[in-house]
């Protein structure tokens, strides 16, 4: 049986891609009775306020008429942003040769937290170069992981774009 989040991600996938977004991520949150869908899109020229808000009015309708959750609930509709969270296994391999930070499930070798460049991505597993040490950690086994923003390459982009205007 399907969890309610795969439920949601096989609603939410194919409204995103009608749009013309990539359903990057989603995140099915509860709290007592208080829920939350936390929704990310991403695009070739990353996600406008106007795709979040067509994904956001298309998705409200959907679950509308799908009714997938019981209770009232939030939805949140967002670009990733420059810290993006990496869900799949895809999403890391993306980032080979970038910063990454990861909170695991379960402390390994008595951490949970790490920091790292990724290295490589096969099979499920990441490996991250971490203090001169490269360490191999199961995708299924992660928390959370976020890529690290490089401000250097984006300040770098910027003045370019600043030198054009």
């Amino acid at each position: 049986m399907a969890s309610k989040q795969e439920i949601l991600e096989q609603l939410v996938e194919p409204v995103a891609a009608s749009l013309g977004c990539e359903l990057w991520g989603l995140e099915y949150l509860t709290q007592g009775r208080y829920t939350t869908v936390r929704i990310y899109i991403d695009g070739p020229n990353g996600a406008s306020l106007e795709d979040c808000e067509r994904v956001s009015r298309q998705v409200s309708a959907v679950f509308d008429v799908e009714d997938p959750i019981d209770n009232e609930y939030t939805l949140e509709v967002s670009s990733p942003g420059l810290d993006r969270p990496l869900y799949k296994e895809a999403h890391y391999a993306r980032f080979v040769g970038e910063i990454i930070t990861v909170r695991m499930r379960i402390a390994r070798d008595g951490r949970r937290r790490f920091k790292g460049i990724i290295t490589k991505v096969e099979n499920g597993e990441v490996f991250v170069q971490v203090d001169n040490q490269e360490i191999q950690l199961a995708i299924d086994a992660i928390d959370k992981a976020n890529v690290e923003p490089r401000y250097d390459e984006i300040l770098r982009q910027h003045n370019l774009q600043n030198d054009k205007d």
